[in-house]
């Protein structure tokens, strides 16, 4: 028997704390993407707080990261994007980190701990939200190695509770 999950909602102080992180952190103008009054849950999954912005599954903060779910379109398709090759999605999708041979193209410029969005060849499907070890213009020149840390990917404890989220 499945555990029921339980969304607490935020306070008003929690919430404009919240907002202010998001806008700080992820370059958001909360107003305009969240609405005046944005109705914030959170629901913790194994340490990490997980987000909803009114009903939405948007946001994590763990560790004192902050990033994205895969569902938030609007964010991640803003994001550079990391073409990876087929071989690397099973990988991808069970956690592991992005390595220097399974990419294939970079698009967009990005620092050394910026958020990327890492998609398939493929389909363009995204995969993983993932922090660079790197900047851009040193990626071009590794050909081993880690490049990306994974951060929340396709099969993970947040995406599980996205779908079960999506199937209601």
């Amino acid at each position: 028997m499945s555990k029921a999950i339980k969304r607490l909602p935020l306070r008003k102080k929690e919430r404009k704390r919240i907002l202010r992180l998001v806008s700080e952190n992820l370059g958001i103008e909360t107003e305009e993407v969240f609405g005046h009054k944005p109705r914030i849950e959170v629901v913790s999954v194994k340490g990490r707080n997980v987000y909803f912005i009114d009903g939405a599954p948007m946001l994590v903060i763990s560790d004192n990261a902050m990033f994205p779910t895969l569902i938030f379109d609007r964010y991640i398709n803003s994001l550079p994007k990391v073409v990876v090759d087929m071989g690397a999605v099973p990988h991808m999708c069970n956690g592991a980190d992005v390595m220097a041979p399974g990419i294939v193209e970079i698009n967009g410029e990005f620092e050394k701990n910026d958020l990327v969005v890492v998609v398939d060849e493929r389909n363009r499907q995204a995969l993983a939200i993932a922090q660079a070890l790197h900047n851009s213009e040193e990626l071009k020149n590794l050909k081993k190695g880690k490049t990306f840390k994974n951060l929340h990917h396709v099969g993970d404890d947040i995406w599980n509770l996205i779908k079960k989220f999506l199937q209601r």
